[in-house]
């Protein structure tokens, strides 16, 4: 039996698993990862979604690591485990939209005239559970705001699909923090 994983975080034969109680992925199509031309500015910005200290790589350390320091707490470490694979699709995607417009997809982003690769040291590491809820939310609540920044910005209506549709994942996300805050803060 195949084990293949969907971008909601979830494996296809998890049969014996009981009913999920969240959604972690928007259930509208992703759009297709293209541009409309090669653009150094755009790909930087791409390259900050990636790399930079508010990027998809940080949330997807951070969930990792509260996964791992939840274990004892089975649904939130497991709902932990499922909002990152669904980040990891958010950086794969600003990695092929940085690499279609002309840049290096590496884990980096420019600061000044230099470019600096991603750090853990970006993240907070809270050990309590209320400040770890709230750390993931506040998390959550920037990346949005920096997509629709962006989104305002990016004259590239594709990329601009690409930015409003990782935008509603975000948002379910903030739904499920602010919902454990209130069970668990």
């Amino acid at each position: 039996m195949s084990s293949e994983r969907n971008w909601n975080g979830e494996y296809e034969d998890s049969a014996k698993e009981e009913p999920q109680k969240f959604i972690f992925a928007d259930s509208s199509p992703y759009p297709d990862v293209r541009v409309q031309e090669k653009n150094h500015l755009y790909g930087r910005i791409m390259l900050d979604n990636m790399g930079g200290s508010n990027s998809e790589m940080s949330a997807i350390s951070l969930y990792i690591y509260n996964n791992l320091l939840l274990e004892n707490h089975v649904e939130l470490s497991k709902i932990f485990r499922k909002i990152s694979i669904v980040e990891m699709h958010h950086l794969e995607t600003f990695g092929k939209i940085a690499r279609l417009l002309g840049e290096n997809p590496r884990l980096w982003t420019q600061r000044g005239n230099r470019m600096v690769y991603w750090s853990p040291a970006y993240n907070q590491y809270p050990m309590e559970m209320e400040s770890l809820l709230k750390n993931a939310l506040i998390g959550e609540e920037k990346a949005v705001q920096k997509y629709e920044e962006q989104c305002n910005v990016i004259k590239d209506a594709n990329i601009v699909a690409c930015l409003k549709r990782i935008i509603k994942d975000e948002e379910l996300h903030i739904e499920i923090f602010k919902e454990l805050c209130r069970n668990y803060c």
